[in-house]
C-alpha cells in the first residue's frame, strides 16, 4: 500500500494547532468509566498482567496498547473501547507493568521495544479463542510496541488487521524533539511521571519483601536529577533491560526498520505536527511492506486527530476511522 497524504481527517477550526490537539482529550474528556471486566494474567516470571475487557462475548477482539505512562483508564483507550463496541468488536485494553493502578511485582516494567508481553497476550488469547477473529490497535509507545512486534513475528501472527497511531518510529530523533520548544513541558511531565512509577514500584518492593528486585531499582541511583529521555533511557530503561546504553536501546528498538517485515493489513496514522516527533521520522515507500498503509495528516497533534464545528463539540475522529478500518478488513477477510 502506498503513502497516503490524503486524509479524512478535517480538524477543529477552534482546536488550531498542535498542542490544543494534543491536550484536549486528556486534559477535557469527561465520560463515565466504562464497566469493564478486569482479568490478571500471571506471568511466568512471578509477575501479573492486567487486561481490563469490554463488550460483548463472541465478538471478534481487538487488542488496545496504551502509550507512555498511560493505561486501560487514558480517556483514548476508554473512548476506542466505546467505539469498537459500537461496531460490533470485544475489546481488550493491555496495561503493561505497573499501570493498572497497583505497582506490579518486579524491578521490569515495560519500554518502546519491549514485545514479550504483548506477544504472551496475543498467544493466550490465540489458544483461548482460535475461532474468534483477532486485531490490534496501539497508540503512541504501544503503537511502536506493536509494529515492532507485528515485524518481529512476520507470517506468524493470525491477525486480520492492526492499526498504530502517532508511533514514534525513530526513538532517537524523537527524545531529540522532546529537547526542543513547548515539546519540553510535555517531556518534563513523562519524565516526572516515569520517576514516579520507579520510586513507588521500589517503596511497594520493599514493603513486600522482595528486597532483591527492589536492589535492582535501588542500584540505578539518585534519579532527581534527570530531565530528558535520553537520560532516563540511559539510567533506567538500558540498564533494567541489558542494552548496552541508550543508543542501543533506541536502535533496536524502534520500529521504523521493521515495517518491511510486517505481513498482515496495517493501517499506520501519522501527525505532521505531532510535538512529539519531527517529520524526518516518517518512513519512506520503499520502507513499507504491501501490507502497511501510512496515513499522513497534516495536522492533528500527538493523539488528538479531533474534527467538529462546533466548539466545545468535539468528534474524535481516530474512533471513526480506526474501527471502519477494521471492519472492512475482517468483511474481506470473511469472504475469502
Amino acid at each position: 500500500m502506498p503513502i497516503c497524504d490524503r486524509s479524512s481527517f478535517k480538524p477543529a477550526w477552534w482546536l488550531p494547532g498542535p498542542h490544543l490537539q494534543t491536550l484536549w482529550q486528556p486534559l477535557t474528556r469527561r465520560f463515565p468509566q466504562l464497566r469493564t471486566l478486569r482479568e490478571r494474567l500471571a506471568t511466568a516470571d512471578g509477575d501479573f498482567l492486567d487486561l481490563d475487557w469490554f463488550g460483548t462475548p463472541a465478538q471478534p477482539i481487538v487488542i488496545l496498547l496504551h502509550g507512555l505512562t498511560g493505561s486501560s483508564r487514558s480517556a483514548y483507550i476508554q473512548g476506542m473501547q466505546s467505539a469498537l463496541a459500537r461496531h460490533g468488536f470485544r475489546s481488550v485494553a493491555v496495561n503493561f507493568r505497573g499501570c493498572s493502578g497497583q505497582p506490579n511485582q518486579t524491578a521490569r516494567g515495560y519500554h518502546s521495544g519491549e514485545t514479550g508481553d504483548l506477544n504472551y497476550v496475543y498467544h493466550i488469547l490465540s489458544r483461548r479463542y482460535p475461532e474468534t477473529p483477532l486485531a490490534a490497535v496501539g497508540y503512541s509507545l504501544g503503537g511502536n510496541m506493536l509494529l515492532k512486534w507485528l515485524g518481529e513475528q512476520g507470517n506468524a501472527v493470525r491477525l486480520f488487521a492492526a492499526a498504530a497511531v502517532s508511533v514514534p518510529l525513530l526513538l532517537d530523533r524523537c527524545a531529540d524533539r522532546m529537547d526542543c520548544g513547548f515539546s519540553r513541558v510535555y517531556r518534563n511531565h513523562l519524565v516526572g511521571e516515569l520517576k514516579d512509577y520507579i520510586r513507588c514500584k521500589q517503596n511497594h518492593l520493599q514493603a513486600i519483601g522482595n528486597d532483591l528486585e527492589a536492589e535492582r531499582l535501588r542500584s540505578l541511583g539518585d534519579l532527581s536529577r534527570v530531565r530528558s529521555f535520553w537520560e532516563y533511557d540511559d539510567r533506567v530503561v538500558a540498564r533494567l533491560y541489558d542494552f548496552w546504553d541508550v543508543h542501543d536501546y533506541y536502535e533496536k528498538s524502534s520500529s521504523r526498520q521493521y515495517l518491511k517485515r510486517i505481513h498482515l493489513p496495517t493501517l499506520v496514522i501519522q501527525a505532521r505536527d505531532d510535538p512529539f516527533m519531527t517529520a524526518s521520522v516518517l518512513p519512506e515507500d520503499h520502507e513499507l511492506s504491501s501490507f502497511v498503509h501510512l496515513e499522513i495528516t497534516t495536522q492533528g497533534g500527538h493523539v488528538g486527530f479531533i474534527s467538529g464545528r462546533h466548539p466545545g463539540r468535539p468528534q474524535y475522529w481516530l474512533e471513526h476511522r480506526i474501527p471502519a478500518f477494521l471492519r472492512t478488513e475482517l468483511d474481506r477477510v470473511q469472504k475469502l
